[in-house]
């Protein structure tokens, strides 16, 4: 996954619901960062992260695709 294409080098702030799926973008193309809209789908090489969270609040998603800790950000654009 070294072709991954960085979005911007901050996270996003998003507000998250329990027992709802997420699908984090892993290629950076997807045109709704940090979410995926399925468009890594014309490269082949990628699949979305699949993710869901256990309390509804606030969370910040890595938009730099450099975390260890997808898909949450952990500081690494920095």
């Amino acid at each position: 996954m070294d072709n991954q294409k960085t979005t911007k080098n901050s996270p996003e702030k998003v507000k998250l619901e329990i027992e709802k799926k997420y699908y984090w973008c892993t290629c950076g193309l997807s045109t709704k960062q940090p979410f995926c809209d399925g468009t890594h789908k014309v490269k082949g090489e990628f699949r979305p992260m699949h993710f869901d969270v256990s309390e509804q609040k606030e969370y910040f998603l890595c938009n730099c695709k450099k975390t260890k800790n997808p898909p949450f950000c952990d500081g690494s654009h920095k």
